[in-house]
């Protein structure tokens, strides 16, 4: 077994660069896996599935498409940026919907931004944007009008990152020992902190592992596990 672990890529056409490194990693490493796992934030921002129509993003589709038909699984997570992926995504590539978290083959798997508790401010609206009263309003609109809307919200979220200490947005500590002890595992995967790298931590005098993967901003690269070993891929 080879499963490949990716997350934050932020694709979208402004960023040509990450779209090449993402078609020559499918149609490369992912190609010979057993199973890829995108763990949130493949997309900078997802403004519903009928929205799978835009050029750009029916040329994603099919690259998990031809995935699926070579026998490889994809499952996906839903991150800060594309959380309104939805069945209809799943229908036109194959790939199937993970809850966060899920356990799979005793490693717990998330996007990660739930573990970064000292961000009220984010915790907040992402309690907000997560509802289905939000979602339905929202999915209410024209496809221009959500644009429009996700564009604004991207330029705010900037404004407030910049302002923020870097600390309140990592992990909290007594949440990842939290989440360690609710769903009995040894290993975390995780991404949306864009601080990759493996962290080791004692929990209960049992050493625990945590390995973040790193965003597509920059070097990019990947988690592969084979034969339940672990081994962070950079570029």
């Amino acid at each position: 077994m080879r499963a490949l672990f990716i997350s934050d890529l932020h694709l979208s056409e402004e960023r040509p660069e990450a779209n090449e490194r993402f078609f020559e990693f499918m149609e490369g490493e992912a190609a010979s896996a057993s199973a890829l796992y995108v763990l949130g934030d493949l997309f900078e921002y997802w403004i519903g599935d009928d929205d799978l129509d835009d050029p750009f993003n029916a040329v994603i589709a099919g690259f998990f498409r031809r995935l699926g038909a070579a026998g490889i699984r994809v499952h996906l997570m839903h991150g800060n940026r594309d959380f309104l992926l939805a069945q209809g995504f799943c229908r036109a590539t194959g790939a199937v919907l993970l809850q966060d978290p899920a356990v799979v083959e005793g490693t717990l798997l998330m996007h990660g931004d739930t573990l970064c508790t000292d961000d009220l401010d984010y915790q907040n609206w992402r309690a907000i944007a997560r509802s289905s009263r939000w979602q339905a309003e929202f999915l209410g609109k024209s496809v221009a009008e959500r644009r429009r809307a996700v564009r604004g919200l991207r330029e705010k979220s900037k404004e407030v990152i910049q302002a923020k200490p870097r600390e309140i947005m990592d992990v909290n500590d007594d949440a990842v020992r939290d989440a360690y002890r609710r769903h009995g595992v040894s290993r975390l995967v995780h991404g949306h902190t864009h601080r990759a790298g493996q962290h080791r931590m004692v929990v209960d005098g049992k050493e625990r592992e945590r390995w973040v993967l790193p965003d597509w901003y920059g070097r990019g690269g990947y988690l592969e596990i084979k034969d339940g070993k672990p081994r962070l891929v950079r570029w």
